[in-house]
C-alpha cells in the first residue's frame, strides 16, 4: 500500500511562485496515474492537473492552464506542482493522489484514485 505525503504549502502573495511536493512510500509510482487535486472552502474537490499511467501525457484543469506545471522525478518517487502567477482563487487544500486502475478519460474523476495524501494548505493573499 502507497503512502502519499504532500509538502511544501504555504502563504504567498498574489503573482508569485510556490511548488509543492508529493512523495510516496511504500509502493513506486511508476505504473500509476498522478494527479493533484485541490479543495477550497465550501467548494467541491477539484483536478487541477495530472499523469497518465505510463507518465507520457499530462492534463490540468482549465483553471491553471498556462500557469502550473506537474512534474515528476521516478528516482526520488516524488510528483511536483510548480504553481506561478498564483491568484486568491488558488487557495485551498491541495491533495496528491494516485490510482492503478485510472484510464486517461477518467484522469479528473476523484473516485478513480485509489491513494491520497492528507493536503497542504495553499493560501494566496496580500
Amino acid at each position: 500500500q502507497a503512502q502519499l505525503v504532500e509538502s511544501g504549502g504555504g502563504l504567498v502573495q498574489p503573482g508569485s511562485s510556490l511548488k509543492v511536493s508529493c512523495t510516496a512510500s511504500g509502493r513506486t509510482l511508476s505504473g500509476y496515474a498522478v494527479a493533484w487535486f485541490r479543495q477550497a472552502p465550501g467548494k467541491e474537490r477539484e483536478f487541477v492537473a495530472g499523469y497518465s499511467r505510463n507518465g507520457g501525457t499530462t492534463y490540468y484543469g482549465d483553471s491553471v492552464k498556462g500557469r502550473f506545471t506537474i512534474s515528476r522525478d521516478n528516482g526520488k518517487n516524488t510528483v511536483y506542482l510548480q504553481m506561478n502567477s498564483l491568484k486568491p482563487e488558488d487557495t485551498a487544500v491541495y491533495y496528491c493522489a494516485a490510482g492503478r486502475g485510472v484510464i486517461t478519460s477518467s484522469i479528473r474523476n476523484q473516485k478513480q484514485y485509489d491513494y491520497w495524501g492528507p493536503g497542504t494548505q495553499v493560501t494566496v493573499s496580500s
